[in-house]
């Protein structure tokens, strides 16, 4: 692990001279090859399993290179990836060897602030971006620059700022015809697809609203709290990462995304203006929110009406439906209820291997897709609704996306001293 602090301004600049001498051997898929040669940045339990489906997706994937902040989080991630792989093989999911899919080497696994730029430098044809979210831009930007296809975990960010840097990086991939796929496997989903599909194509009439939810639990079961002991704030705060905005930009931005990007998908725009509130019931650790109540207004004046929840003994609803003049669509269940209705009864494979599935895909085939735009403008939908809450105010999408000063980057990447924000209070929290 690095010891030595970097300035955000120092930081960037290391990594662009760093980047420029990469080598231009790694950056074009071996033409007349099978094999995938497959980086992960980011060794979490969702990394992790990230991994696992980009391997169960198709035959000849090779991981060859690991990065991580903590040399244990990297350590704990090779251990739980042959594991998995093990089992896979047990039950006949896996031909390969293990041992041939999980070529990493010591000198493969990098640790610390730099790690990124170390696993973008190896001769990896595609890299898995699963740090948390609040280094999606920094991360992504050394991917491009090093020519190497993405898969880009949702959220796109946390802040306005690092939005606007995955949109103009997304299309500095278009440019040089490398592939981005985000981790809003909705997208990649059949089922979702052909409802999608009917509503663009008219079978609901013309869409009056929608709403959008994701009403769950608390995830302390999911995602572990690590007390802060003699730990930095840093090193505290980035081991806790789900419970401080910076790090994740709250769950309505880490979790709901999914949900929104639905609903943007499915009216093929993005809000206008929003209005939030919420709070925190109920939750003690780090300083996010655990509910959120958004309506966004869209074009003609269809409002959304927009819900996520962490708390525990209440009811879920994980949900989108959207509304039409000639009917109404869940789209989370497959089913169109009006004039023509519907109900999809096809195959739906696991959304998170298809979207694996279709990422090699493109980099075999040549043929490069890309969702870096559409996942950083469902990202503002999320970062603008929290905004908007936390502060009490409502506010249009130009300003959030063009004007919003808001950055959450502490001033230095290091292990020292970095107090968290107060949880935000509305009518006192200012709007940047």
């Amino acid at each position: 692990m690095s010891e030595k602090g970097v300035s955000r301004r120092g930081f960037l600049k290391a990594s662009a001279a760093s980047l420029a001498t990469a080598s231009i051997a790694g950056r074009m898929y071996a033409a007349g090859s099978d094999t995938i040669r497959v980086g992960l940045i980011g060794c979490g339990g969702q990394g992790t399993r990230d991994l696992i489906s980009c391997v169960k997706s198709t035959p000849g994937v090779q991981i060859t290179a690991l990065g991580d902040l903590f040399g244990d989080r990297l350590q704990e991630s090779l251990r739980t990836l042959k594991e998995g792989l093990e089992a896979l093989k047990e039950r006949k999911e896996l031909e390969a060897e293990v041992s041939d899919v999980i070529r990493v080497t010591p000198d493969r696994c990098f640790t610390g602030f730099d790690s990124y730029q170390k696993v973008v430098q190896t001769d990896v044809h595609m890299v898995l971006l699963v740090a948390p979210p609040h280094w999606r831009a920094q991360h992504l930007q050394a991917a491009v620059d090093a020519g190497k296809h993405v898969f880009m975990e949702k959220p796109g960010g946390v802040d306005p700022k690092g939005i606007r840097e995955v949109i103009k990086i997304s299309e500095l991939a278009r440019q040089k015809k490398l592939s981005i796929v985000a981790g809003t496997q909705r997208r990649h989903s059949k089922k979702y697809q052909e409802i999608i599909r009917r509503i663009h194509d008219g079978q609901i009439g013309e869409i009056v609203a929608a709403q959008a939810y994701w009403n769950g639990g608390d995830m302390l079961g999911y995602w572990k709290w690590w007390d802060k002991e003699n730990r930095s704030d840093v090193e505290w705060q980035c081991r806790s990462w789900p419970w401080f905005t910076w790090t994740s930009g709250d769950h309505i931005v880490e979790q709901h995304v999914h949900n929104l990007d639905v609903i943007n998908w499915a009216l093929q725009a993005h809000p206008e203006q929003c209005l939030g509130m919420g709070g925190r019931a109920v939750r003690t650790l780090g300083n996010i929110w655990d509910h959120f109540a958004v309506e966004y207004e869209y074009a003609k004046g269809v409002r959304v009406s927009s819900m996520c929840r962490q708390i525990n003994g209440c009811m879920d609803r994980i949900a989108e439906r959207v509304v039409g003049t000639k009917g109404y669509a869940d789209v989370d269940r497959g089913v169109i209820v009006g004039e023509r209705p519907f109900k999809y009864e096809g195959p739906d494979p696991d959304h998170y291997v298809q979207e694996m599935a279709d990422l090699i895909a493109s980099i075999r085939t040549g043929t490069p897709i890309n969702e870096g735009k559409q996942v950083a403008e469902s990202t503002m939908n999320a970062i603008m609704g929290r905004m908007s809450a936390y502060t009490g105010r409502a506010l249009r999408w130009d300003w959030a996306m063009v004007a919003s000063k808001l950055d959450l980057t502490p001033p230095k990447y290091d292990w020292v001293a970095f107090p968290p924000d107060p949880v935000a209070v509305p009518g006192k929290t200012q709007l940047i």
